[in-house]
């Protein structure tokens, strides 16, 4: 059998609900790997999972999106024998020295208090033991090498772990309705609402033949990209050709945006009653564009029927494009096809729109009907 722990982040705070949040991250491992027999355990702020070593690549792949763990790595399990510990710790420093190391350092933790060295004694006693045989020197402030044990129902020994992902499992803090663009900005807003333990849908607006079947697809690898941090997700896919013919005929030039926004909305809510959401989330960020100005989104809100999230709303475009980088998303994001809206973008948009007159407008559009067609016949893809 191959070995895996994982440290446990924010879970670990949770007091009387900890337990839940532990099997919430012990299920979505479980659906992230598509393996059910693989065993996954929480204790005392680990996870340990156990597998085959043929199914090694699966687990780290799975623990590297595995939201609501803060770092992991392959580890060694033995006896808690000094012996025994010194014996995997040894084979370890070799390693590290036939990759190059030349220096190391033993970090330590004791949560056993039954073994009969504190953590400081364990590290000085097989860190003496490396130093002595000659394989590597002592660094105890830049070294080439850690080299962890940890002291617990067995003794664990580590040496390369890798940067988890912190923040709450995903389900634990309900289900919102991501407005899914091609763009830059909602990819890194889905993405920071499921590191809160939210469950995430997707809605994209597609106006074919105004958009090609390509700027779909590269909508459809974003939801992709997100959607290996939860199991399962759904793109919800709505053709919004007819209602911006209807707002391009209808409504004043500089409000055609608005008008597309507060469709959005609309279509947003039915979606929202069909998948029991709690929430919509947009990457709207506060003046960015014109369409998000405070008296923009105040009018867009009034449509609202449910809560709308916008985690990104005090962040500029340089710090949302590092993020997206970070998540992978930037690439497809930046390829040149156009969504829906800038394609019927007005060259001077309202910054400041009065609610009444937006009101007025919206009635006057006499669009409901090309609404509820859109929503009944909209495509959901399994993610």
């Amino acid at each position: 059998m191959e070995y895996y722990l994982a440290k446990v982040g924010e879970l670990s705070l949770k007091g009387g609900n900890k337990k839940t949040f532990e099997q919430k991250l012990i299920n979505n491992f479980s659906a992230l790997s598509g393996n059910q027999h693989i065993k996954a355990t929480v204790h005392s702020g680990r996870m340990y999972v156990e597998c085959e070593k043929e199914e090694c690549e699966m687990v780290e792949k799975t623990l590297s999106h595995l939201i609501g763990i803060t770092s992991w790595a392959k580890t060694y399990p033995t006896e808690k024998t000094l012996e025994e510990i010194s014996s995997i710790v040894m084979q370890e420093a070799k390693v590290a020295k036939e990759e190059g190391a030349k220096t190391f350092k033993i970090e330590a933790r004791r949560e056993d208090k039954t073994f009969p060295l504190n953590s400081n004694e364990i590290e000085k006693e097989i860190g003496g033991l490396i130093h002595t045989s000659g394989l590597l020197k002592t660094d105890l402030h830049n070294p080439d090498a850690i080299i962890t044990i940890e002291v617990r129902k067995k003794a664990f020994i580590y040496r390369l772990s890798s940067k988890g992902i912190q923040g709450l499992p995903t389900g634990m803090s309900g289900k919102g309705l991501l407005l899914l663009s091609g763009g830059i900005d909602s990819p890194v807003a889905g993405y920071k609402m499921l590191s809160r333990g939210m469950r995430v849908d997707f809605l994209y607006f597609h106006s074919y033949p105004f958009t090609p079947q390509e700027a779909q697809k590269k909508v459809e690898d974003l939801a992709k990209l997100l959607s290996q941090y939860e199991k399962p997700s759904y793109l919800n896919i709505v053709s919004f050709t007819d209602i911006q013919n209807r707002i391009k005929a209808k409504a004043p030039h500089n409000y055609l945006t608005l008008m597309m926004r507060l469709c959005m909305m609309k279509i947003a809510n039915m979606v929202g009653d069909e998948i029991g959401t709690q929430c919509i989330i947009t990457g709207e960020s506060l003046s960015q564009v014109a369409s998000q100005t405070i008296e923009n989104i105040s009018i867009v809100d009034s449509m609202a029927k449910y809560p709308v999230l916008r985690p990104l709303i005090g962040m500029n475009k340089e710090e949302i494009i590092k993020e997206a980088i970070n998540l992978g998303s930037y690439k497809t994001s930046i390829i040149p096809y156009d969504d829906c809206c800038s394609l019927f973008a007005p060259k001077h948009p309202i910054l400041y729109a009065n609610a009444k007159t937006a009101s007025s407008i919206y009635r006057g559009m006499e669009i409901q009907s090309l609404i509820m067609e859109a929503f009944s016949k909209r495509e959901v893809k399994k993610m």
